[in-house]
């Protein structure tokens, strides 16, 4: 009896294990997978990974890393369509991608269709001189189908690709394994709020393979006021740290950022172009002849390479071309603007050097590595600290930087090969300051005349915003948002002057801002210029809400009640402070005579704030959205 217990459960064990292996295998698509109508654990997906399994391995006879990845998606929605184009990147140098087993599957009249992909389906895409990407876009895609491939990434500089088990969509299942020889050291590094489970197996020739599995993985979300939602996507990260295989190669990679940093500023791309001179001094001169201080230089230096060369789009730290043929063609990528901006800096007597970050894109740096970076600007030592200045973009000043760029912390490099950490974070706050003045007549409508300034970020937004913009076009979107605002007399000053605050005034009337009830007029008294939406709706938050840089929204409001009426209630005064100073909100209401005069002030002291602070900070946010929405409410004498 014993016997026959034991051989049956060990035939249903085998019986298990084959189903789970049919499953996770391309090919194998099923009526009843097709026929699923949503997600069985998120009924809101648009689409979802059915499984995805990566495994990585070295090639000993060529000593080439190997990528292999098998991918199977359902289709729930219209919405998910766009999961039907996929691409790999990949560097043209050293590196190769191949696609297979690429098919959709349809259910036609209770059979099973399989659509493979043509020729003309699959195609490459050149982002730089440097990296490419292969693309795929499956055919026959319909809500309902269910579509598979799977792909090789061949990699001749031992590079061992990123894992991630969290997508924007569900993933019922994701696994990577990565086999190494002994004679490869790496480190590891998770991401993310969802571990793996790991399991590691030694082979009988000096090999270690580990193994990460993950199940029913959620869809990762957007949330309002994230860096770059990658930064906490689950995944598992590997480094390469030495190879040493005796008699063939012996080979130390950089494991310090001043290593790092180092090897980059040698580079021929990089540090040699700061020493180039010659192509611009004849120019440079005239610029910068008679002025004395720094100050003076720096923003007619920053002018002149504004007004010299036009970024092309293009995002690395080193040159393509060159800091003398981008002068020349008066183009280039961000490492040829600011490393030239960095020589002529240094040439005109001040202390600079380039700081190397990754922009929020492209995600923070996790281990030290030449790949960590993507961007580069130029720093100025100046008595007071670090000035940061970036070229590339038109609306930047002097520790005003792209948003692009205001990802945590950079790495400052010198000639001599030292390096400091550089906090790209802003200190000073960004300032909206608007006033309004405007009467109230009896049929509760409104008119009056409005003045906003903006400085810092603010102003840098703003300017980035009109820049493109007709000016009828503006207008006729602010009156749209503004619960359908007329809008007359308006007038913009230091749009081109960056070093002043950009200022709009306007004069406008409106009869959507109140309500007549029983004889009475009820109307918030900032119209539609205050918060009206909290932007943190879910329970808890995993990743800290980061607003790029600290601002103070301050709003000065004069009221003229109509005549024949008087305020029978009316908001009262409110202060309120988030713990650790983050933030603050000031509400002062007065009333004499026929006017009522207010002040409202709004201030986040941080750029980021960690999630800890999450049910505060939405606390906080719900009883301004409260404050801000009460009405004066007026009735006839």
């Amino acid at each position: 009896m014993y016997f026959k217990k034991t051989l049956l459960s060990l035939v249903l064990l085998f019986s298990i294990s084959t189903l789970q292996a049919q499953k996770l295998e391309l090919g194998k698509v099923s009526i009843a997978e097709l026929q699923e109508k949503v997600h069985p654990k998120d009924t809101a997906a648009v689409a979802a990974v059915i499984f995805e399994i990566g495994k990585s391995r070295l090639d000993e006879t060529d000593l080439t890393m190997i990528l292999e990845v098998k991918t199977k998606i359902k289709i729930y929605k219209k919405e998910g369509f766009d999961n039907a184009n996929q691409q790999v990147s990949f560097y043209k140098d050293f590196e190769k991608v191949s696609f297979s087993d690429v098919a959709t599957y349809n259910l036609i009249d209770g059979k099973i269709v399989k659509t493979k992909i043509g020729n003309e389906g699959e195609f490459i895409e050149n982002i730089n001189k440097y990296v490419s990407r292969k693309k795929i876009t499956f055919p026959n895609v319909k809500t309902g189908s269910i579509i598979e491939f799977s792909y090789v990434l061949r990699s001749s500089n031992f590079s061992i690709k990123d894992w991630y088990f969290q997508r924007s969509i569900p993933v019922n299942y994701s696994e990577f394994s990565l086999n190494l020889p002994d004679y490869l050291t790496c480190s590891k590094q998770s991401k993310g709020y969802l571990f793996p489970k790991m399991k590691t197996e030694r082979g009988y020739n000096q090999d270690t393979k580990t193994t990460y599995q993950l199940e029913n993985v959620p869809a990762i979300k957007e949330e309002d006021f994230i860096n770059n939602v990658n930064n906490y996507r689950s995944g598992i990260l590997h480094e390469l740290s030495m190879i040493n295989i005796p008699g063939r190669i012996y080979k130390e990679f950089s494991t310090d950022w001043k290593s790092v940093t180092k090897t980059i500023y040698n580079y021929d791309s990089f540090g040699p172009e700061l020493e180039k001179t010659g192509y611009f001094e004849e120019g440079l001169k005239g610029v910068i002849a008679g002025l004395n201080t720094p100050e003076e230089k720096m923003d007619a230096i920053v002018k002149y390479v504004k007004a010299t060369v036009k970024w092309n789009g293009y995002f690395e730290y080193y040159c393509n071309d060159g800091v003398k043929q981008a002068y020349k063609n008066k183009t280039g990528n961000i490492g040829e603007i600011n490393l030239m901006l960095t020589a002529m800096l240094r040439y005109a007597g001040l202390t600079a050097n380039p700081v190397l970050l990754s922009t929020r894109a492209n995600g923070i740096a996790v281990f030290p590595s030449t790949n960590a970076f993507n961007y580069v600007i130029a720093a100025v030592e100046s008595p007071t600290g670090l000035v940061l200045l970036d070229a590339s973009d038109e609306f930047s000043t002097p520790n005003v930087l792209p948003f692009r760029d205001l990802n945590w912390v950079g790495r400052l490099i010198r000639k001599d090969g030292t390096s400091d950490e550089v906090d790209l974070m802003p200190k000073v706050a960004s300032i909206v300051a608007l006033s309004m003045n405007y009467s109230v007549d009896a049929n509760g409508g409104v008119s009056g005349k409005l003045r906003r300034q903006c400085t810092g970020h603010k102003a840098m937004m703003f300017r980035q915003e009109v820049k493109d913009m007709k000016e009828d076009a503006y207008l006729e979107k602010f009156e749209n948002d503004n619960k359908k605002i007329e809008i007359s007399e308006y007038t913009r000053t230091n749009e081109k002057d960056l070093k002043l605050p950009v200022v709009e005034s306007l004069s406008y009337k409106g009869t959507n801002f109140s309500e007549l009830i029983g004889g009475k007029i009820y109307i918030k008294p900032m119209l539609s210029f205050g918060d009206e939406r909290n932007p943190f709706k879910q329970e808890t938050r995993e990743y800290p809400v980061d607003y790029g840089f600290p601002f103070l929204e301050k709003c000065m409001i004069n009221i003229q009640i109509p005549e024949g009426y008087k305020v029978e209630s009316m908001p009262a005064a409110t202060t309120l402070s988030m713990v650790d100073n983050l933030g603050s909100f000031k509400y002062v209401i007065n009333l004499t005579g026929n006017s009522i005069q207010m002040s409202v002030t709004s201030q986040i002291n941080a750029p980021i704030i960690s999630s800890e602070y999450y049910a505060t900070l939405k606390e906080y946010y719900q009883k301004i959205i409260e404050k801000q929405t009460e009405k004066i409410v007026l009735i006839k004498i």
